[in-house]
């Protein structure tokens, strides 16, 4: 087992004042690719927003350490900067800013150095191409006006692009077409092989782990983390779904 890059300790946590999450235990290793399933409302997503420093989840007991350092409580610009991002199931709208623009300003915010304007252009453009994006949207406004395929692409385009030691995706696949979720995968696959950071990917559909080697499987419902395998237990799930771990969970 590598040292581990992430790690959730009896994590509790509140969204306008109700418990969401009662004791969450988690660990992901250095360069692992973990997937993280369970039913509707299992506290999935808050996960993510809790460990990302998002203000509206409150942490009301235990911890998270990313890369050997306590963040909990930390703002989220500062986990940001540390190596840690963050895809959303629904991308906002970010009028008045480009796609190209918001990258660049990411860039130099976690580096805190001036990237230089054609590298960071081969960059984009060769990060955009695998994606199979239209070299157009780069100087779009970001996400607005976009498809609902396209502004998964451009979230996977930022993972690309920044190369986080650990990258959490929130059903970065819901809502897309085989073709589109497809590319996505293939983004995912290449963030793996060319900067082999960490992945802990949320998700109700399994296209998006076709191209991935998945070492660890964890199933969380009701605020717990109830049961944890390897890459069989989402071909389990995929076949008999979670009623068996909720019954085996609830004895």
């Amino acid at each position: 087992m590598s040292q581990n890059i992430l790690e959730v300790k009896n994590l509790k946590v509140n969204v306008e004042d109700k418990e969401i999450l009662h004791g969450v235990n988690l660990a992901v290793g250095a360069n692992e690719t973990h997937v993280l399933m369970g039913p509707n409302g299992a506290g999935k997503s808050t996960l993510g927003y809790a460990v990302m420093g998002s203000p509206r989840y409150e942490i009301t007991d235990g911890s998270v350490i990313f890369d050997g350092n306590d963040i909990t409580g930390q703002p989220t610009d500062k986990i940001a900067k540390a190596g840690m991002f963050l895809s959303f199931q629904i991308p906002v709208e970010v009028p008045g800013i480009t796609l190209s623009n918001f990258i660049r300003t990411a860039l130099e915010q976690k580096t805190g150095k001036r990237v230089r304007y054609f590298d960071f252009k081969d960059k984009l453009e060769n990060a955009m191409n695998i994606l199979h994006m239209d070299p157009s949207y780069a100087t779009r406004d970001l996400n607005v006006g976009f498809s609902g395929g396209e502004k998964k692409k451009a979230e996977i385009l930022q993972l690309l692009m920044l190369e986080p030691k650990l990258a959490i995706l929130d059903e970065t696949d819901s809502g897309l077409d085989v073709d589109a979720a497809r590319t996505v995968s293939e983004g995912v696959e290449a963030y793996k092989k060319n900067v082999g950071g960490a992945l802990l990917i949320i998700t109700h559909s399994t296209r998006i782990l076709e191209a991935l080697d998945v070492d660890v499987t964890h199933i969380l419902a009701d605020g717990r983390v109830i049961k944890e395998g390897d890459s069989r237990l989402v071909d389990e799930i995929n076949e008999n779904g979670f009623e068996q771990f909720l019954a085996a969970a609830d004895k």
